[in-house]
């Protein structure tokens, strides 16, 4: 008969312990067999004690794909060295639990006599965390968001401040009385887009707590043109020439507050990064690709080295000219708000010769 090693361990009362714990306890030897099992192991496997102590092998009681995951654990410990692992294991009536498991060589004068096993059920403590990661995820998106209003709020109505107080200069000096009627004329524009920009960013302040931002359908020739008229001022004393080819029609599903934060950003951009050898010249297309409609911003100023710059793009607080009123915010706003959306933005840029945003909305 084969002498079977049982550590001084087991005794009767230590068996007496190990049935009355949660913890499943088992010992296995250098061949593999089951010398011993608690009450625990044997209710989580639904073996009894007579099917598994000094009969069952372990990858009979794990079956081969499990088994095969465990083996370098279990050759890890038949060396001598304790193991620590977590795994998803399955239950004999379905389903899944996941466990943390230690190994502990049973080493007797120098020799590997097998090693014991403690399995803890950690089921509810992973459950646990994971709904703290979910919840940690869900305020990082509330504060990306609120990050993200901040920033909307400072560039778009930065731009309105820009243009009201240009527009209130010329009114304190005006050259005649067209001039005074234009600007007013003018004034009363900015007043009306500013109002509209006010709306649309009460909207996304309401939509803060919502996990999916609402879209509304939107004409993108209007948005353009609004954008263009917004700019009017720098357009003009920049000589700019702004070529709106997006079909009138064209009707999409989006985020207006977004929508207009992105034109604002990427035409402010191409004109405030123009060539100083000659006037800036911006084309705006828009053109169905596969199950997308991609929007093309293209310019013909100063271009970026996208072999230097082009992986820090879209990063917060990062330029790329020597701009004295450069921040580095802007196109980090338009890649969070196009992602938002579920789209997509892509660049395209050779220094001196100008640079094409392509922006991707979902159909």
């Amino acid at each position: 008969m084969t002498k079977v090693h049982r550590p001084e361990s087991l005794s009767a009362i230590g068996i007496s312990v190990a049935d009355n714990i949660s913890a499943m306890l088992a010992y296995w030897d250098k061949n593999l067999v089951c010398r011993f099992a608690n009450a625990a192991y044997l209710n989580w496997f639904g073996r009894t004690s007579e099917e598994m102590i000094d009969k069952i092998a372990l990858q009979e009681l794990l079956g081969p794909a499990v088994y095969e995951k465990y083996l370098p654990y279990i050759h890890g410990a038949l060396n001598g060295v304790p193991q620590t692992f977590e795994r998803e294991l399955p239950l004999p009536t379905g389903g899944v639990r996941q466990t943390l498991a230690n190994y502990f060589p049973d080493v007797v004068d120098g020799e590997v006599k097998g090693f014991f096993v403690h399995v803890a059920d950690i089921t509810p403590v992973k459950t646990l965390e994971n709904e703290l990661i979910r919840t940690n995820e869900i305020v990082n998106e509330q504060n990306n968001r609120l990050l993200n209003f901040a920033n909307i709020v400072s560039h778009n109505l930065k731009s309105y401040a820009g243009n009201m107080n240009a527009v209130l200069d010329i009114l304190a000096n005006p050259a005649s009385q067209e001039e005074q009627q234009e600007m007013l004329g003018y004034l009363r524009k900015i007043a009306r887009n500013f109002g509209e920009t006010v709306n649309n960013l009460n909207e996304i302040a309401k939509a803060q707590n919502q996990i999916k931002l609402k879209p509304e359908e939107i004409n993108l020739f209007d948005y353009v043109n609004k954008s263009i008229e917004i700019l009017r001022l720098q357009v003009v004393s920049m000589h700019a020439n702004i070529l709106n080819h997006v079909s009138p029609n064209l009707i999409i599903l989006a985020n207006p507050a977004y929508v207009e934060s992105i034109l604002l950003n990427l035409l402010t951009n191409a004109i405030k990064y123009s060539h100083p050898e000659r006037p800036p010249v911006i084309e705006i297309n828009a053109t169905i690709v596969e199950k997308e409609l991609r929007l093309t911003i293209k310019d013909n100023g100063l271009g970026i080295d996208m072999a230097k710059h082009g992986k820090r793009l879209f990063g917060l607080y990062q330029t790329f000219h020597q701009n004295a009123d450069a921040h580095g915010v802007g196109l980090y706003i338009v890649k969070f708000q196009v992602e938002s959306m579920g789209g997509r933005i892509e660049v395209e840029s050779e220094v001196g010769k100008g640079t094409t945003f392509s922006i991707y909305f979902k159909l």
